[in-house]
């Protein structure tokens, strides 16, 4: 959920204004699901503009502490949050460790990289919420391997309401610094598009499955 509507607008106008994130109503991405969308999201850009990765690691830091204190350990979800997950931990002056999607075939075979010990306060840092299937399956690893995960912190959502679900039925508090309601909300005021065009975008999120199809 997002807890700070000037920080949802003024991260969404960053993401915006970097491409990180783009809109096309009119000329929709095809996802690796297959799924027709009018976004396409990759915020790892961001790590490439100095001014907005700073504005973005000191918002998400400071609503950690202000939702769980001090944790012992910020864990990033491979790979897309490896590096603004650093960057969070480094300002909070926290170890860091980052969860891979399954553990190596090879080598230590590990899944989590780093130091972790049984019982430690860890908070999650992703980069995007879509269903929020590997970001759980990021939290279990945790889990399993004896982590007090207090909550997880993502840069966007797209607000799915199965994501909502996934979220609710692992008992995991989940806050985003924006989300695509504000995203499209942002890109209206700013002039990007109009009429049937913001209806389109409305429209994706309630049956993402089937829109334009």
């Amino acid at each position: 959920m997002v807890r700070d509507k000037n920080i949802a607008i003024k991260t969404a106008e960053l993401l915006l204004q970097i491409k990180a994130i783009k809109l096309q109503p009119q000329e929709p991405f095809t996802w690796a699901s297959g799924w027709k969308s009018p976004i396409y999201c990759d915020n790892r850009v961001t790590l490439s503009y100095p001014v907005v990765r700073n504005f973005l690691k000191k918002q998400l830091a400071e609503r950690i502490e202000a939702l769980y204190g001090k944790p012992d350990v910020i864990a990033g979800v491979a790979t897309g949050a490896i590096g603004i997950g650093m960057l969070v931990a480094d300002y909070m002056n926290l170890p860091f460790i980052y969860v891979r999607p399954e553990a190596k075939k090879h080598g230590r075979q590990n899944q989590i990289e780093g130091h972790l010990e049984k019982g430690q306060k860890v908070v999650v840092v992703e980069d995007l919420i879509s269903t929020g299937k590997s970001s759980l399956n990021a939290v279990e690893a945790l889990q399993e391997a004896g982590a007090d995960v207090k909550g997880m912190l993502a840069l966007f959502s797209y607000g799915f309401d199965f994501a909502v679900e996934n979220f609710k039925k692992h008992d995991l508090e989940l806050t985003t610094l924006s989300d695509y309601d504000h995203l499209v909300d942002q890109a209206t005021q700013a002039g990007h598009f109009k009429g049937d065009e913001i209806e389109l975008l409305k429209s994706w999120r309630k049956d993402p499955s089937n829109w334009n199809a």
